[in-house]
Protein backbone atom coordinates (compact mmCIF):
# COMPACT_ATOMS: atom_id res chain seq x y z
CA UNK A 1 0.00 0.00 0.00
CA UNK A 2 2.91 2.49 1.28
CA UNK A 3 4.85 1.98 -1.75
CA UNK A 4 1.57 2.39 -4.01
CA UNK A 5 1.12 5.68 -2.46
CA UNK A 6 4.77 6.68 -3.16
CA UNK A 7 4.51 5.69 -6.81
CA UNK A 8 1.66 7.66 -7.05
CA UNK A 9 2.92 10.37 -5.82
CA UNK A 10 6.08 10.86 -7.97
CA UNK A 11 3.95 9.94 -11.00
CA UNK A 12 2.18 13.46 -9.85
CA UNK A 13 4.78 15.50 -8.58
CA UNK A 14 7.43 14.71 -11.65
CA UNK A 15 5.41 17.13 -14.15
CA UNK A 16 4.70 19.82 -11.98
CA UNK A 17 8.91 20.02 -10.45
CA UNK A 18 9.65 19.51 -15.13
CA UNK A 19 7.64 22.31 -15.48
CA UNK A 20 9.68 24.52 -12.46
CA UNK A 21 12.90 23.31 -13.60
CA UNK A 22 13.00 21.04 -9.90
CA UNK A 23 14.15 17.86 -9.63
CA UNK A 24 12.34 14.91 -6.98
CA UNK A 25 15.05 13.50 -4.64
CA UNK A 26 12.57 11.43 -2.79
CA UNK A 27 9.36 10.56 -1.40
CA UNK A 28 8.33 8.68 2.06
CA UNK A 29 5.33 8.25 3.55
CA UNK A 30 5.42 6.85 6.63
CA UNK A 31 3.40 6.86 10.53
CA UNK A 32 5.32 8.91 13.12
CA UNK A 33 3.21 8.29 16.28
CA UNK A 34 -0.70 8.06 15.40
CA UNK A 35 -0.07 10.58 12.51
CA UNK A 36 0.76 9.77 8.99
CA UNK A 37 3.10 12.20 6.78
CA UNK A 38 3.51 12.06 3.09
CA UNK A 39 7.19 13.81 2.53
CA UNK A 40 8.25 15.04 -0.46
CA UNK A 41 11.75 16.17 -1.43
CA UNK A 42 13.18 18.43 -3.94
CA UNK A 43 16.22 20.04 -5.11
CA UNK A 44 17.54 22.11 -7.68
CA UNK A 45 21.32 23.16 -8.43
CA UNK A 46 22.19 25.79 -6.42
CA UNK A 47 19.10 24.83 -3.62
CA UNK A 48 15.15 25.24 -3.39
CA UNK A 49 13.86 28.41 -2.00
CA UNK A 50 10.80 27.96 0.77
CA UNK A 51 8.30 29.86 -1.76
CA UNK A 52 9.07 27.13 -4.43
CA UNK A 53 8.45 24.19 -1.46
CA UNK A 54 4.53 26.20 -1.09
CA UNK A 55 4.20 26.46 -5.02
CA UNK A 56 5.09 22.65 -5.11
CA UNK A 57 2.62 21.86 -2.52
CA UNK A 58 -0.16 23.72 -3.17
CA UNK A 59 -0.27 22.28 -6.44
CA UNK A 60 0.86 18.62 -5.55
CA UNK A 61 -2.12 18.62 -2.85
CA UNK A 62 -4.51 19.72 -5.54
CA UNK A 63 -3.50 16.88 -7.42
CA UNK A 64 -3.72 14.26 -4.53
CA UNK A 65 -7.05 15.63 -3.68
CA UNK A 66 -8.33 14.69 -6.78
CA UNK A 67 -6.58 11.23 -7.15
CA UNK A 68 -7.38 10.72 -3.34
CA UNK A 69 -4.48 7.67 -2.83
CA UNK A 70 -4.97 7.61 0.61
CA UNK A 71 -7.49 7.21 2.38
CA UNK A 72 -7.80 8.73 6.05
CA UNK A 73 -6.05 11.57 7.00
CA UNK A 74 -2.37 12.94 6.29
CA UNK A 75 0.40 15.46 6.45
CA UNK A 76 1.76 16.49 3.02
CA UNK A 77 5.21 18.31 4.07
CA UNK A 78 7.70 19.27 0.73
CA UNK A 79 10.75 20.24 1.22
CA UNK A 80 14.66 20.78 0.13
CA UNK A 81 16.41 16.88 1.31
CA UNK A 82 19.00 19.44 2.94
CA UNK A 83 22.78 19.16 3.04
CA UNK A 84 23.14 14.83 3.47
CA UNK A 85 20.48 14.59 0.49
CA UNK A 86 20.09 10.93 -0.35
CA UNK A 87 21.90 9.11 -3.29
CA UNK A 88 18.93 7.05 -5.19
CA UNK A 89 19.97 6.58 -8.57
CA UNK A 90 22.94 6.05 -10.76
CA UNK A 91 22.63 9.80 -12.07
CA UNK A 92 22.79 11.19 -8.51
CA UNK A 93 26.43 9.44 -7.93
CA UNK A 94 27.58 10.85 -11.63
CA UNK A 95 25.97 14.49 -10.51
CA UNK A 96 28.21 14.12 -7.05
CA UNK A 97 31.88 12.85 -8.17
CA UNK A 98 33.85 15.43 -5.96
CA UNK A 99 31.80 14.99 -3.23
CA UNK A 100 32.10 13.91 0.37
CA UNK A 101 29.74 10.50 0.46
CA UNK A 102 28.64 8.49 3.13
CA UNK A 103 27.36 4.78 1.70
CA UNK A 104 26.02 1.57 3.35
CA UNK A 105 26.55 -2.07 1.67
CA UNK A 106 24.36 -4.71 1.44
CA UNK A 107 27.64 -6.83 2.65
CA UNK A 108 30.98 -6.18 3.55
CA UNK A 109 33.66 -5.14 1.27
CA UNK A 110 37.16 -6.06 2.65
CA UNK A 111 35.28 -6.36 6.33
CA UNK A 112 33.32 -3.22 6.29
CA UNK A 113 29.58 -2.57 5.26
CA UNK A 114 29.69 1.73 5.73
CA UNK A 115 32.52 3.85 3.79
CA UNK A 116 32.77 7.46 4.29
CA UNK A 117 34.61 9.45 2.26
CA UNK A 118 35.45 11.61 -1.25
CA UNK A 119 33.65 9.94 -4.15
CA UNK A 120 36.30 9.86 -6.87
CA UNK A 121 34.45 8.79 -9.87
CA UNK A 122 31.23 6.73 -10.73
CA UNK A 123 31.14 4.20 -13.93
CA UNK A 124 26.76 2.63 -14.37
CA UNK A 125 28.27 -0.32 -12.32
CA UNK A 126 30.94 0.84 -9.68
CA UNK A 127 31.59 3.72 -7.07
CA UNK A 128 35.19 4.49 -6.14
CA UNK A 129 35.56 6.22 -3.02
CA UNK A 130 38.48 7.42 -1.51
CA UNK A 131 38.65 8.18 2.56
CA UNK A 132 41.37 7.62 5.21
CA UNK A 133 41.81 4.84 8.29
CA UNK A 134 44.25 7.39 10.77
CA UNK A 135 46.24 9.15 8.80
CA UNK A 136 46.54 6.30 5.33
CA UNK A 137 44.11 7.13 2.47
CA UNK A 138 42.94 4.23 0.66
CA UNK A 139 40.44 3.14 -1.89
CA UNK A 140 37.39 0.86 -2.42
CA UNK A 141 35.80 0.10 -5.17
CA UNK A 142 31.80 -0.83 -4.77
CA UNK A 143 29.42 -2.61 -6.56
CA UNK A 144 26.24 -0.76 -7.09
CA UNK A 145 24.10 -3.55 -6.85
CA UNK A 146 25.81 -3.37 -3.26
CA UNK A 147 24.81 -0.27 -1.99
CA UNK A 148 22.08 -0.06 0.40
CA UNK A 149 21.74 3.46 1.28
CA UNK A 150 24.15 7.07 0.39
CA UNK A 151 24.07 10.00 1.05
CA UNK A 152 25.90 13.17 0.95
CA UNK A 153 27.77 13.56 4.01
CA UNK A 154 29.23 17.12 5.80
CA UNK A 155 32.70 17.27 5.93
CA UNK A 156 34.33 19.22 8.96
Amino acid sequence: MSSEIVKTTEELAEPILREKGLELVDVEYVKEGKNWFLRVFIDKDGGVEIDECGIVSEQLGEKLDQVDPIKGTYFLEVSSPGVERPLKTKEDFKKHVGSNVYVKLYEPINGEKEYEGLLQSFSDETAIIAYKIKTREKQVEIPYQKIAKATLAVSL
